[in-house]
């Protein structure tokens, strides 16, 4: 009735009134079912959806801040995580993980990616942190004190006694990746690091490099993944002196991404 009432109000022709509220009734048939319709259009959210965020991770010992990008599938069982700098004096992975803060990823792919793991280091110029640690040598594998402050290769005073090897060992535990590569300078090879040699080997053969096995040291990360999360792959790559350019950069990323085909 009030539809009817509404009409007449409106028209003040009550001869007109069925022929309209039947019109009236029929649009809002129609637009029920129209309603319908694109409910039933609208797609689910889908559960694999790809997404990319940045966090902190933590702070340097000047506080500088550390932070940590995610991209891709976050329920992918493939996780890939990439560290371009943990000896700041060996900067040249960064550029390799800023090219893959924007590169085309596949779809079954988490990727998370360190730009630099010490900036103070970087800003310095310096292997160390600004406590004088050389960060890889400060992770729980093997660990033993060794040298002193002043010393290239200072272990630091305990195991994860610095906040940037703290704040990579957390976010190791929490990402569980299949597989980690740390980028680091300057001999120009891919370690043989005590994962799986397959996956160096065609990383190597990707880039360009040879592979060769380096001396194992102790309070080194790498070593410590690999042997915290059997089966996994954490591996380093010497990349040559000096900078990347653009197009050397864009290689090293690719063949990060086609480590996940």
């Amino acid at each position: 009735m009030k539809a009817a009432t509404l009409v007449e109000a409106s028209d003040g022709d009550n001869l007109g009134l069925r022929s309209r509220r039947g019109t009236a009734l029929r649009s809002l048939v129609g637009i029920a079912v129209l309603g319908a319709a694109l409910v039933v259009a609208v797609p689910a959210a889908h559960p694999d959806a790809a997404r990319t965020r940045t966090e902190l991770l933590g702070r340097s010992v000047r506080g500088e801040p550390i932070h940590v990008l995610e991209r891709g599938d976050p329920d992918s069982p493939l996780k890939i995580l990439v560290v371009g700098c943990i000896h700041g004096n060996e900067p040249a992975g960064i550029a390799v993980a800023e090219q893959l803060e924007a590169l085309p990823l596949p779809k079954e792919l988490d990727l998370v990616v360190v730009e630099s793991a010490n900036p103070d280091g970087v800003r310095a110029g310096t292997r160390t942190n600004a406590n004088g640690v050389d960060l890889n040598r400060n992770f729980p594998w093997r660990w033993a004190k060794r040298g002193a402050r002043g010393d290239l290769t200072y272990s630091g005073p305990r195991v994860l006694s610095e906040p940037e090897s703290r704040s990579l060992a957390a976010l190791i535990r929490r990402v569980r990746p299949q597989i980690t590569i740390w980028f680091h300078q300057h001999l120009g090879i891919v370690d043989e690091s005590g994962g799986s040699i397959a996956v160096e080997r065609r990383f190597a053969t990707l880039v360009g490099l040879p592979l060769r096995r380096l001396q194992r040291n102790r309070g080194s990360v790498a070593s410590w993944q690999n042997h915290l999360f059997p089966g996994t792959t954490s591996f380093v790559v010497e990349l040559p002196a000096g900078s990347l350019t653009g197009r050397e950069a864009r290689n090293y990323a690719d063949a990060v991404a086609a480590l996940a085909g």
